[in-house]
């Protein structure tokens, strides 16, 4: 099956933006508030090489059987200390003190009310790269949560064996690149990031990207890496920060980031909506972005996460689940593909966790 990349741009207005490019082939789309406000149209991309990633995944095996409930699994969000915790035990990093709550109490309780049956915590910045609080948080509830380290670039190298410490020894299962933590003027190519990231591939663990400055700015850094360590699984944070296209060059990295399906150890989160939406809840406007991205990925490498504490006061954690299933219905995604982007993806990536959901 060959990939497929998808070509829009997004207007605030009723009518779509009209262009001569050859990129772009807009369609009339409804005129309602907080419904989709762009037109679409999907290409094939020519590419062999992104036509034999797809096939190499392959399709999607079939969903439970008649009466099976589907795991619901949140691939990103984070806990850090309460103020109490901080004081005594766990302290944040100077300059990273929370803004809202965010600790395993108020997550749990968001978790019940919501339906979600276990997730993946992602080592927040709030306390860098002491690790204790989540640690602590994961040994407390093994089967139901897994973790997700935050990479340390230090020019010293002293990043790679916390790493391998963390992995083996604390059962992460994953680790976070955050280029903006290398050390000014540097890239994740350089010798400490690429022994970084051959160590997460050895020790069997995806490594998750945050883009927060566009996939543009990194793609050449991401393409080297993937090139060099296929072995090496990488998942990108936040549909890789990629909102619905309003000019051509944002067209132009929201397909480099399409393009990169070729690499079949690529996976993508459909996280943080109210991030990469343009539009208020339930962010409607990203459903053609997951279209897109469902035809260029397949829908079992892509998996939905909240980014918890975050999303609580944008649309609550509930919220954020139920947005899921609305924006789906707009394009629509089928049941399969659903249950894959709400937990199976993530369940068979990070085999043996979440064992009692």
């Amino acid at each position: 099956m060959a990939a497929r990349s998808c070509r829009f741009l997004y207007s605030s207005s009723s009518s779509p933006i009209a262009t001569t490019s050859p990129l772009l082939s807009p369609t009339p789309s409804a005129a309602t508030r907080r419904k989709l406000l762009l037109s679409s149209t999907c290409g094939t991309i020519a590419s062999a090489a992104a036509a034999s990633a797809m096939e190499g995944q392959g399709a999607p095996a079939a969903p439970g059987g008649k009466g099976s409930a589907i795991v619901v699994v949140d691939s990103h969000l984070h806990v850090w200390a309460s103020p109490q915790q901080a004081a005594e035990r766990y302290p944040y990093f100077p300059g990273q003190e929370p803004p809202i709550r965010g600790d395993v109490d108020l997550l749990l309780q968001c978790m019940d009310e919501a339906g979600v049956d276990g997730a993946l915590i992602v080592q927040p910045i709030n306390h860098m790269f002491d690790h204790s609080l989540v640690t602590s948080v994961l040994k407390k509830y093994p089967s139901k949560f897994i973790g997700c380290c935050l990479a340390n670039p230090a020019d010293d190298g002293s990043g790679i064996k916390q790493l391998e410490h963390l992995i083996v020894q604390e059962k992460y299962r994953a680790v976070r690149f955050n280029p903006n933590l290398w050390p000014s003027g540097q890239k994740m190519t350089n010798e400490v990031g690429r022994s970084l990231f051959a160590k997460a591939g050895e020790l069997g663990a995806p490594v998750g990207i945050m883009v927060m400055k566009g996939i543009s700015t990194y793609i050449q850094e991401i393409e080297e890496l993937c090139t060099d360590y296929p072995k090496t699984t990488v998942i990108f944070d936040h549909m890789a920060f990629c909102k619905p296209p309003m000019n051509i060059e944002e067209e132009k990295a929201f397909t480099s980031f399409l393009e990169l399906s070729r690499f079949p150890q690529i996976y993508v989160k459909y996280s943080a909506l109210f991030r990469i939406s343009r539009e208020a809840y339930p962010y409607e406007d990203t459903s053609q972005l997951l279209s897109c991205v469902i035809s260029s990925y397949g829908a079992n490498r892509i998996m939905w996460g909240s980014d918890f504490p975050f999303v609580v006061p944008e649309c609550g954690y509930k919220g954020a689940k139920e947005a899921i299933s609305h924006v789906a219905g707009k394009i629509p995604v089928s049941s399969s593909d659903l249950e894959w982007i709400l937990g199976k993806t993530v369940t068979q990536l990070f085999q043996g966790a979440w064992v009692s959901a």
